[in-house]
């Protein structure tokens, strides 16, 4: 299959970065890009199918490492802090009794939303999360066999692997936080993520890659880490993590293990280059910790760990990175993640950019290169994996096109500012992995999106009724969440 497609814009790559290619073409064969120039100048070869995207700026294909794959907590869970938001943790008693809250066919459907999500919002290449809040326990491995189906009749790549625990965050009688323990769970649960790295290699699929995908790491044993890292360097397979996203962690691995997380994550042999941190915020520089530099950066860069940044939903919930230039002048690889709804890499990356101008306290200091990077070849990096992440000959033909002929997007200058500063993800018009069109004019063929919309709904209302259940002050009556304006009453 030979396709040709033109943009307006077109965000290529020389070799040594990214570049700005105005009225461009791309000649896609069979799966890799064999030709990038101006559309006037494309090979006058036998085309199987031409692709005119007109005024659109097409990109590498967005790479998201925190991707969303249940309906959204955070519409929830990021409007309180302190008691409030012990309150939507396991209860201590509900430890004891816990359960699957939705049905297997269920889940399948809350993931099946997810990813159509995904996809419509320009992403091309994926690794899952999921809340455990709402399991019995961890993800099991038919549940990712399940992921990995439904990515594939979209036409997803994916890296994914069941997340595992040992203990999970608990709320006692008394309305204090603690992490409750259940060992031969959490074994149970690793064997599992093992068992599915044997049937990826198994199915092999050139779309699928799977991963070790421990959970927080303060819910995590220590032997069951080492375990995770002994596998990753018996098989090669990457780590992602959720490391370093805050300050309880840290205080919890002070009490429990005498280290900060970088020394718990170097001391079970995690500390390499197959290492993927999510978040990765709350290091020496961060001012809520030391707020100097004492070699965190050093050590991350010096091993060739990866980090996730989620900047828009790191500002949602008022943790931010410090910052995001320190990381790169260190030397750190840096990937971006969406880690909720919408799984929107351009609001993240506007919100990313804007954070930047103000940490730094100029307007110069925005970084958009440097995060449409991260969402690009820092992904690809991160996955060890050169042949995505940028549009050159030779490369996978994974490609994102956004438009930007809204009039409500207004006159274009630079088009890559113009999409972050009028534009989302909303606007994403086409894309295509591994010479696949997967989005075309902003729509999935054959996916009933009214469908997928009342079902995404039905089981979000499951969701939150769920968290009553759980909830340690049921009993008080006192409500979990509160309107932002009281209810309309009529006058008497």
């Amino acid at each position: 299959m030979t396709t040709l497609i033109t943009a307006d814009f077109v965000i290529a790559h020389d070799g040594r970065g990214h570049t700005e290619l105005r009225d461009g073409a791309v000649l896609v064969d069979g799966d890799r890009i064999s030709w990038v120039g101006r559309a006037d100048a494309a090979p006058d070869a036998d085309l199987d199918e031409r692709i005119a995207l007109g005024r659109s700026i097409l990109m590498p294909g967005l790479i998201d490492l925190d991707a969303l794959a249940d309906v959204d907590h955070l519409a929830l869970d990021a409007w309180s802090d302190g008691a409030a938001a012990r309150r939507l943790d396991w209860s201590a008693e509900y430890f004891a009794r816990r359960h699957e809250v939705l049905t297997a066919e269920e889940r399948s459907t809350m993931r099946r939303f997810a990813l159509t999500q995904l996809a419509l919002h320009g992403i091309t290449t994926f690794m899952p999360i999921a809340s455990e809040v709402h399991s019995a326990w961890a993800e099991t491995h038919d549940d990712l066999l399940d992921v990995a189906r439904i990515a594939g009749e979209l036409g997803l790549r994916t890296f994914l692997g069941p997340s595992y625990r040992s203990g999970v965050h608990v709320t006692d009688e008394d309305g204090d936080a603690t992490i409750a323990w259940d060992d031969e769970a959490g074994r149970h649960a690793f064997d599992e993520a093992v068992r599915f790295l044997d049937t990826v290699e198994e199915l092999g699929d050139p779309l699928v890659t799977g991963v070790l995908a421990p959970c927080r790491i303060e819910t995590v044993r220590a032997e069951l880490l080492e375990a995770t890292a002994r596998v990753s360097a018996e098989r090669g397979a990457l780590v992602r993590a959720h490391a370093l996203q805050g300050l309880d962690e840290r205080e919890l691995l002070g009490a429990e293990d005498g280290t900060t997380p970088l020394g718990l994550l170097e001391r079970v042999g995690l500390l390499n280059e197959r290492l993927v941190l999510a978040h990765g915020v709350y290091l020496d520089v961060h001012p809520e910790v030391h707020g100097e530099d004492r070699g965190d950066l050093a050590k991350l860069a010096a091993a060739g760990v990866s980090i996730i940044h989620c900047p828009l939903t790191n500002q949602r919930y008022a943790f931010l990175l410090e910052k995001l230039s320190q990381y790169l002048e260190a030397g750190v690889n840096v990937a971006l993640g969406t880690d909720s709804f919408p799984p929107d890499l351009i609001r993240g990356i506007d919100a990313g950019v804007h954070l930047a101008k103000a940490q730094h306290a100029d307007l110069g200091r925005g970084l958009l290169a440097e995060y449409l990077d991260a969402a690009t070849s820092g992904g690809a990096r991160a996955l060890h994996r050169p042949d995505l992440g940028r549009i050159a000959v030779g490369a996978t033909a994974d490609l994102s096109a956004f438009a930007l002929d809204d009039v409500r997007t207004g006159a274009v200058d630079d088009p890559l500012r113009t999409l972050m500063l009028a534009g989302s993800a909303r606007d994403a018009r086409f894309s295509m992995v591994a010479g696949r069109a997967v989005l075309r004019d902003g729509t999935i063929p054959g996916v009933d999106l009214d469908r997928l919309r009342a079902d995404g709904q039905r089981i979000f209302d499951r969701l939150k009724a769920a968290y009553h259940e759980r909830d340690h002050l049921a009993a008080t009556g006192e409500p979990l969440f509160p309107p932002v304006f009281p209810p309309f009453a009529e006058s008497r």
